[in-house]
Order: C-alpha cells, then sequence, then structure tokens
C-alpha cells in the first residue's frame, strides 16, 4: 500500500511533567522481558522460552515492558490519533485502544525491523471489543528528555514505495520529549540500539475491523 504520509507527528506535544509522570507511575510497577508474537506464542504453549528462544528473541528484539490501562492515559492520547488519522487522509476506522505498552531500552537494547500488524484478526471471542479486528494505527510516545540518551532512533521503512530514492527514513521528529508519531500498523519501523542512557517511550496500538 502506497501511502501520500507515511506518519503524522506532534512535536512536544505531552508536558514534561506528564512525561515524568508516566515514567513514575510505570516504574512502580512489575517489568516484564518484551516477547514478539512468536515467543509470546511459545510461552502460551510450553509456558517457557528455551536458552535458543532467548538468544533469538534478544537479536530480535531486546528491552523490558510494563503494561498499562490507565484511562487517564488513553484520553490523553487518543485525540491525538483522531487528528492524525483524519489529517493524513488516512480515516482508517478504528474502535478500541490496546493495553498501553510502556518501554525500556537500556544501553544496547533495540527492537529490529517489524511491523505491528498480523496477518489474521483477533480471534479472541472472549474479548468482544478485540476479536475479529486488526492493528490498524500505531502510535509512539517519546518519554524521555533527548539529552538522557543516545541511540535509540525509530526509523521507518517504506517498502514498496516507487517514488523514494531511499526507503529508510529516521525520524527525528520524535526525539523531542513529548512528541507523539502516529503511523499505520502496517509500515515497517524499528528502534535502533541504544549507545548509553535509557530510553522510556509509550505504545498503543489501535484497533478495528479489516479493511474492506
Amino acid at each position: 500500500m502506497v501511502l501520500k504520509d507515511y506518519y503524522w507527528f506532534f512535536e512536544s506535544a505531552i508536558p514534561a511533567k506528564v512525561c515524568q509522570q508516566i515514567i513514575d507511575t510505570a516504574l512502580e510497577r512489575q517489568q516484564q522481558v518484551a516477547v514478539t508474537g512468536i515467543e509470546a506464542k511459545k510461552l502460551k504453549e510450553k509456558n517457557k522460552l528455551s536458552k535458543k528462544d532467548v538468544l533469538d528473541l534478544k537479536k530480535q528484539r531486546h528491552s523490558n515492558v510494563v503494561w498499562m490501562d490507565d484511562p487517564w492515559i488513553f484520553n490523553l492520547i487518543q485525540p491525538f490519533i483522531r487528528e492524525a488519522n483524519q489529517n493524513s487522509g488516512w480515516n482508517y476506522q478504528w474502535d478500541w485502544s490496546e493495553t498501553a505498552q510502556f518501554t525500556i531500552y537500556n544501553k544496547k537494547q533495540h527492537y529490529d525491523w517489524h511491523c505491528d500488524s498480523w496477518s489474521e484478526p483477533y480471534n479472541c471471542p472472549h474479548i468482544p471489543s478485540k476479536h475479529g479486528k486488526i492493528r490498524k494505527l500505531s502510535v509512539t510516545v517519546s518519554l524521555t528528555d533527548p539529552k538522557d540518551y543516545k541511540g535509540g532512533d525509530l526509523e521507518f521503512d517504506f517498502r514498496n514505495h516507487p517514488m523514494k530514492s531511499t526507503n529508510k527514513v529516521v525520524c527525528k521528529q520524535i526525539r523531542p520529549r513529548g512528541s507523539i508519531v502516529v503511523f499505520p500498523s502496517h509500515v515497517w519501523h524499528r528502534v535502533k540500539p541504544v549507545i548509553s542512557g535509557i530510553r522510556y517511550s509509550l505504545v498503543i496500538w489501535n484497533i478495528g475491523f479489516p479493511f474492506k
């Protein structure tokens, strides 16, 4: 799918004190090792990962996460999603935000190339708000002052775009603290390794019924 805009941004949209409130709230909670869909499936089936699974995971994704369902966070972020969806011309139908993922990237941690959407809709009849839907719009919020870390850039790959001389683009607009980037969930992206310091971010996936 070729798009006019592959992402939409709001620079320094969230006040620093609110960013710090999100960080402080998350760091009081239980952290988990971040996994990909493959490892999540293995954990569900076997309840554990082998040493090889862990090594393979760290090659693709290496970070810790905290899951956040605080209503005030969604009330804060969702208006930006709606504005980006309209102003970009995507106009995707969506009606639910998944649990927010607070992500901690320490030195040398990263998340290699991936897209957030999957090949099949969610199959979870016990969760009506999620069942039969797909990820359509992804959101990343930068919570850390860029002076406090190096590396960790968000980078996009506009694959299959015929009008770009290079498909890989560093999203410089996400760097200022409190900046928000919204993009279609099928767009490929990565977080490059952190060189020093710690990078905190918040990710929310927003879902709706499959495209028709």
